[in-house]
């Protein structure tokens, strides 16, 4: 970037062009900033720029500083830098008159080494805000979006990644599949979750464990969705094991549930190996919302629903061969459920008059329980042995706050009274 004068030059007109193709800064922004470089030293220098022009020409890759002075007479120079003697503008032009303007082109390597060197610096910073800045704005509009980046560095709690602009992404631990192994090299797919920008410093947050992630697979794997005639309501996930999904669709002809999954789960067969085989559940969407906890809680069948709205919660009957199937593995059904619905569901076994009629109170076992025990299952609203027997035993452990053990032993107590 130089006068023919200008040794220095091309070296940093080269680095900007460079600059300008890897970081998307655009050509006038990079002048301007140039310009303005130049104008700060010069000010630094001389305390003031305002006799200055800077001319920065891209296209042939050079650029030009002229100082403005006006004659005085010789003897009467005040400010060597805004004026100039009489006799010295007429060895620049013989006719130049006092009062009268010279433009003078100077080259920028005569004001020394420190000027050269505050050049570079004033430069490199900022270059470096460009950058930033471009890449806060890049990512800012893309969260929410899908992006894949090339493992870069693997640490404890998080993973490196690199775009293909050479732009650092973060993983943290939090925001991957439990499953999740990553290998050096390798692409994955994650969503932008967050820009942090601190300092303006970005840091591009990403996620693989946001219920966004599944929407967008989602979308991208079934054209219904992605043109709007089927939208997704609801979305409950633990991450790498198991998700639910709530669709609808406005027209009748369109069988939502069967739009996502695909003849044979082809649509959701390529989600469940990205997400390390989650398995994806699709409901029908009720604003009904006992229909709905039906729908949440299958593959059991529900036998009756009793509703507390204000309270958001659900108490579920079904016949004791279903319980098991509401509850699921580790209790991973009826807590999907429950995110899906946004409802606390209890499950019960159904219980016919007869066994009820044959019912006992907890408190006649206290010889064989202890009283605190007791307690504590009253306390979640189980009074009887039939009520106890018929509530789910996870449900006794995780509510009455019970060792397994425990549970297991009052379970045997009161089985044994009724066989």
């Amino acid at each position: 970037m130089a006068t023919s004068k200008n040794a220095k030059g091309p070296s940093m007109i080269e680095t900007f062009q460079e600059f300008k193709e890897t970081k998307n800064i655009d050509r006038t922004t990079l002048v301007s900033v140039l310009e303005e470089s130049f104008r700060n030293v010069i000010a630094k220098m001389f305390g003031s720029d305002e006799n200055y022009d800077v001319i920065v020409n891209p296209d042939k890759g050079d650029f030009e500083i002229h100082r403005n002075r006006i004659v005085v007479a010789d003897g009467e120079v005040q400010d060597e830098n805004k004026e100039i003697a009489l006799s010295e503008a007429q060895k620049i032009e013989p006719d130049y008159e006092i009062g009268e303007e010279v433009s003078e082109e100077v080259e920028f390597q005569k004001f020394g080494r420190r000027a050269i060197l505050n050049l570079r610096q004033t430069l490199a910073s900022k270059i470096l805000e460009l950058e930033h800045d471009s890449l806060y704005q890049k990512y800012k509009d893309k969260v929410g979006q899908i992006v894949s980046a090339e493992v870069y560095q693997i640490w404890k709690r998080e993973v490196l990644l690199i775009d293909d602009e050479g732009n650092e992404l973060h993983l943290p631990k939090g925001e991957q599949i439990p499953a999740d192994n990553y290998h050096k090299g390798e692409t994955i797919r994650a969503i932008v979750k967050e820009v942090q920008n601190e300092n303006n410093n970005p840091r591009i947050i990403l996620s693989r464990t946001s219920n966004q992630f599944l929407e967008r697979l989602l979308e991208a794997e079934v054209p219904e969705i992605n043109d709007g005639l089927i939208t997704i309501r609801r979305i409950a996930r633990m991450p790498g094991e198991r998700a639910k999904v709530a669709v609808e669709s406005y027209d009748d002809r369109i069988d939502p549930v069967g739009a996502c999954v695909g003849v044979k789960g082809s649509r959701v067969h390529g989600i469940v190996r990205e997400m390390c085989n989650e398995n994806i559940d699709v409901i029908n969407f009720s604003n009904n919302t006992q229909l709905f906890i039906q729908r949440a809680l299958s593959p059991a069948k529900v036998t009756s629903i009793t509703l507390n709205p204000e309270e958001h919660k659900a108490e579920v009957y079904l016949q004791p061969e279903e319980v098991s199937l509401a509850i699921g593995k580790g209790g991973l059904n009826i807590k999907l459920a429950s995110m899906l619905t946004e409802y606390t569901i209890d499950v019960f076994r159904v219980v016919n008059e007869n066994e009820a009629d044959e019912d006992i109170y907890l408190d006649e076992f206290a010889d064989e329980i202890d009283q605190w025990i007791i307690d504590s299952i009253k306390a979640i609203g189980l009074d009887t042995a039939k009520s106890v027997l018929n509530a789910p035993r996870e449900m006794l452990i995780e509510k009455a706050d019970l060792e397994e053990e425990t549970v297991d032993h009052v379970i045997e107590v009161l089985k044994a009274e009724f066989e």
